[in-house]
């Protein structure tokens, strides 16, 4: 008893410092929130990659991070834009970078070459194994992340006028300072919304369990979960959506609201179940302990990776399109 106790107050004490620094980093956006997310997932991926570890793997740290850093800064992709391009930049000419789409692919591509090629002299095991786990952390993680970056970006330059007038009135367009601030302060809600509609979806799921709980959801990876848990859980993610878009974020409509809730509420479990599937094959209850209380930091943002890329296809070619 006196363990539970010590571990709630841990959970406790990390939250009321780790949440308000997430929230307000996330409403901030620019460089702060890109460092946030990278850091993210270079801890995620270190602890993926010692699961992977643990099953014979030598998965390559070095490259597989760096690889990931890369897929972050090309969802960055407009702010590095307009901080490179004026440096190259002289009098009565220009430059362009590659777009957003084109350098993803080009880190992608490239990544996965440079991964083959240091496998090809490094002699250390299965390249199948080696190979084959950095590249999924990367991608799992690396990019699975990064796409939470992306979602914060699409409230800069990129947000469609049409939407705008909508919801301002007559505007003189994004590149005016203050719209372009009220759309960016936008993006921030919607990554905090995003964070409560989680974090209730899980909270609302234990203890629905706890209370309600009878059918196991999939015990063969998670025994302790229901489906009437998973239930609790999915209903406290859309209602939390559909308060969002009340109170916080007005470019939203009902319905995309509510599917903001759907897609959270039934691929942030899935997420769940598949970071405690990687855990269950390599033997192990948490992905590391360097959160106290909540175990490693793999096993805080799983549903965030698997819902992020998710939700950016959604907002970007349904919501913003």
């Amino acid at each position: 008893m006196t363990t539970k106790i010590s571990n709630l107050v841990s959970r406790i004490s990390v939250a009321v410092i780790a949440i308000p620094a997430l929230l307000y980093v996330s409403y901030t956006g620019g460089i702060l929130f890109f460092l946030l997310v990278t850091a993210i997932s270079i801890l995620a991926m270190k602890e993926f990659y010692d699961l992977a570890a643990l099953k014979g793997a030598s998965p390559q740290r070095t490259a597989g991070y760096a690889a990931a850093i890369f897929v972050n800064l090309a969802f960055f992709h407009e702010q590095l834009e307009s901080f490179i391009v004026p440096l190259f930049v002289e009098r009565g000419g220009g430059i362009a970078l590659l777009t957003k789409l084109q350098m993803l692919v080009t880190v992608l591509f490239l990544s996965l070459v440079l991964i083959l090629l240091i496998e090809l002299f490094r002699n250390k095991g299965s390249l199948f194994l080696n190979a084959g786990y950095t590249i999924l952390g990367v991608v799992y993680v690396g990019l699975f992340l990064g796409a939470l970056i992306g979602i914060r970006e699409l409230f800069g330059n990129e947000f469609p006028h049409w939407l705008l007038q909508r919801h301002i009135g007559g505007t003189t367009g994004i590149s005016d300072p203050s719209i372009h601030a009220t759309t960016y302060a936008w993006g921030g809600l919607t990554i905090i919304s995003i964070f409560a509609s989680i974090w209730i979806c899980d909270t609302a799921a234990y203890f629905g369990g706890l209370a309600m709980g009878r059918h196991k959801l999939f015990e063969r990876v998670s025994p302790n979960k229901t489906w009437e848990g998973a239930l609790w859980g999915f209903v406290g993610a859309v209602l939390t959506m559909v308060a969002a878009q009340k109170f916080l974020i007005p470019y939203l409509e009902l319905h995309q609201a509510i599917m903001i809730g759907l897609i959270i509420g039934v691929f942030g479990q899935i997420g769940d179940l598949v970071e405690s599937l990687f855990k269950r094959d390599a033997g192990v209850k948490d992905s590391s302990n360097i959160i106290p209380g909540h175990g490693g930091v793999f096993d805080r943002f799983d549903s965030l990776i698997f819902v992020s890329p998710i939700l950016y296809l959604y907002i970007d070619f349904v919501v913003l399109s």
